[in-house]
Formats: structure tokens, C-alpha cells, sequence
């Protein structure tokens, strides 16, 4: 069981690295791209792929929480160092999804149905980003935590 944990825990950490990274990516390109586009252009776009990046994005941070999950119950019930450590990072991985109830998710519908009026969409995507800028926060976190937590594991 105890090797177990260790596997565990470096997969969760590639996870969690991956995860922190695909969100800097949509901050870093899609929200500055997002602002370049007209309010047509960006709706047509959204609308295109929005399927694409729900697909993409909540595999990604779901599986983060959950092998974080799993890392910390291996690591709590074989006693290991660093275990509170991915207790935390576990934590801070399931905040990254709660930021999608608590914002996301009502965003995400009204950029789907176009529900924003065309001189408010520049405002919207920014607050858009700045709320994906927090989820980055915490994501870069959660990586950290894992990190951390499998380097006093010494793996």
C-alpha cells in the first residue's frame, strides 16, 4: 500500500501541474483573444466551442480533486509524511470547482445564450478572467501543495 501512495501521488501531481497549466493557458490566450473578437465574432465563437472546452477543462479538474482524493486517504492510512500537505492540495482542487457554481457556470450560460448585451460583453470577459485568474491561483496552489506533499514523501 505504501508504494501504492506513491504512484498515487506522483500521477496526482502530473494531474494537478497539467490542470494549473490548461487554465493559465485559457487566462494567458483565450480571454485576450476573447477580447480582440467583436461581440458576433466572440458569441459565434463561444457558441462553436464552448462543447470543446467543457469537454476538455472538467475532466481535467475533476480528476485533479478526485486523485488528490485518493492520494490523501493512501497517504493518511499508511501514515506518510506529507500527507496533510495533499490534504491541502486536495482542498484546493475541489475550490477550483466550486469557482465553477459559484461563478462559471451562470457566465458560461449567459455567454452561450447571448444573454450579455454587446457594450457589456468586454466587461463580462474581463470579469470572466479575473475570476479564471483566481481558479489559476488556486489551481498553481493545489500543484504546489501536491508537490510538496510527494517531495516529503520522497518519492
Amino acid at each position: 500500500m505504501n508504494k501504492l501512495s506513491k504512484i498515487s501521488g506522483f500521477v496526482t501531481v502530473i494531474v494537478l501541474g497539467l490542470t494549473a497549466g490548461a487554465m493559465l493557458t485559457e487566462a494567458v490566450i483565450l480571454v485576450p483573444f476573447w477580447l480582440s473578437l467583436s461581440p458576433p465574432d466572440f458569441f459565434d465563437w463561444y457558441a462553436k466551442n464552448q462543447a470543446a472546452l467543457v469537454n476538455y477543462y472538467s475532466p481535467l479538474e475533476i480528476w485533479s480533486a478526485v486523485l488528490a482524493l485518493v492520494s490523501s486517504l493512501l497517504m493518511l492510512v499508511t501514515k506518510q509524511e506529507g500527507k496533510w500537505s495533499m490534504v491541502a492540495a486536495t482542498l484546493f482542487s475541489i475550490f477550483v470547482i466550486l469557482t465553477f457554481f459559484v461563478f462559471f457556470k451562470d457566465a458560461n450560460a449567459a455567454f452561450n445564450a447571448r444573454s450579455i448585451p454587446n457594450d457589456k460583453l468586454s466587461l463580462a470577459i474581463t470579469t470572466w478572467g479575473n475570476w479564471q485568474w483566481f481558479r489559476v491561483g488556486l489551481g498553481i496552489i493545489a500543484f504546489g501543495l501536491g508537490l510538496f506533499s510527494v517531495q516529503s514523501n520522497k518519492i
